[in-house]
């Protein structure tokens, strides 16, 4: 089943962000391999694609998870949650329909 998780992130984030980020973009290209991960982004802080200083206020990723504990279990060990960027994690599931 599809689970969306949604990360907030604190308002001290960016360095947090920039530092774990490697780490953050590798577990995402795992899931991508392995066929997934349906969509994966940060969130800007403002209306613009880059936000520069503003910075992001979360991300979202929409993977595929063989429960909603296994979801929860790959968000909480996320390199954005051990560095501290977000204040909190959503985890829920996710029924796609389009396209």
């Amino acid at each position: 089943m599809w689970y969306v998780i949604e990360g907030y992130d604190g308002a001290e984030a960016g360095e947090g962000r920039r530092e774990a980020r490697p780490a953050h973009l590798a577990r995402l290209q795992q899931l991508s391999e392995a066929g997934r991960l349906l969509v994966a982004g940060p969130c800007p802080a403002i209306d613009a694609e880059d936000p520069g200083p503003a910075g992001f206020s979360g991300s979202v990723v929409i993977a595929e998870f063989a429960s909603l504990q296994a979801a929860r279990e790959w968000a909480d060990a996320d390199p954005y949650v051990g560095a501290g960027v977000y204040q909190r994690v959503e985890v829920r599931p996710f029924r796609k329909v389009l396209p």
